[in-house]
């Protein structure tokens, strides 16, 4: 799998985790809520650290542009919000900060 299909899996996990304790404590369902949204950030944790990094802030700065895309699609696909202009701007920016990040040439010393 490439860093991509990672950080895209990654993200899925996080936000649903994340969305599970959203539900059970903002939408007042079930404390049963948690248990999959702890099983689903520890697959998160566990995708993460699958990317090829030497550096894992490097793996996970580039993750946050990844994560912002995705949770905009997160907030229209499962939450029926539609994104607007301004949404979709700010994830182009910083998907495109991800990608300077994760393919940009680096120096060795």
């Amino acid at each position: 799998m490439n860093a991509f299909a990672y950080y895209i899996t990654a993200a899925v996990a996080e936000i649903g985790g994340c969305f599970a304790f959203w539900a059970w404590l903002r939408l007042d369902r079930s404390a049963l809520w948690a248990l999959p949204g702890v099983l689903s950030l520890v697959v998160f944790a566990l995708l993460l650290t699958r990317i090829d990094s030497v550096f894992a802030g490097r793996a996970y700065a580039a993750y946050g542009g990844v994560y912002i895309a995705t949770s905009l699609l997160w907030l229209w696909g499962i939450e029926g919000q539609r994104p607007d202009r301004w949404d979709v701007v700010g994830a182009l920016v910083c998907l495109g900060g991800a990608a300077l990040i994760l393919f940009g040439p680096r120096q060795s010393f």
